[in-house]
């Protein structure tokens, strides 16, 4: 499917979007996750929340890409980490998300690059090569962010702040759609 030269080819609701990613190329991943807007509503099946933690819902999981829905409660946020080489999309679907990058010196030492503010639908873009980031939401409420993975990443490298150091941790999901 070549979405970038028709408007008419662009995804128009999630189902399309899922089409898409497994239909096109992984270069067509940045302009689908930028062109779709989603209305919160359509996640409601896919959403699961608890108090504690942000959740890892996965909405499709195959060889080529990994689609996952985070629900956050307010004032949640991930543990800086990496993306184990893979590149990854958060398009914001509800709330207000703060994220700081942080770049490792030649001394393996983790330093503050930079942080940036996401509204819905809004899209931000990671990578290895860009650092180790952290995400936060920032919202005083329950919030929503979408995560496109092309590849899977089954396992990422986290920074312990407290003890300067990092640790491999091996990724699930809280719940599944298929």
């Amino acid at each position: 499917m070549n979405t970038n030269k028709d408007p008419s080819k662009i995804p128009q609701d999630l189902d399309g979007l899922i089409r898409a990613l497994s239909e096109g190329e992984r270069k067509s991943y940045n302009h689908l996750m930028h062109a779709i807007q989603f209305a919160p509503s359509i996640f409601e099946k896919y959403a699961f929340w608890s108090e504690t933690c942000y959740t890892r819902n996965c909405i499709v999981d195959t060889e080529k890409y990994e689609l996952i829905l985070i629900c956050w409660c307010a004032g949640h946020s991930t543990p800086i980490h990496d993306h184990d080489g893979e590149e990854c999309w958060v398009k914001v679907i509800e709330g207000v998300f703060k994220e700081t990058i942080y770049k490792e010196n030649d001394a393996g030492v983790l330093q503050f690059e930079k942080t940036g503010i996401s509204k819905p639908n809004e899209v931000t873009y990671m990578k290895d090569f860009m650092g180790f980031h952290t995400l936060e939401n920032t919202s005083n409420q329950k919030s929503m962010s979408l995560h496109l993975y092309a590849k899977p990443i089954r396992k990422c490298r986290v920074f312990d702040a407290a003890s300067k150091t990092y640790t491999d941790k091996k990724l699930g999901y809280d719940t599944r759609a298929f």
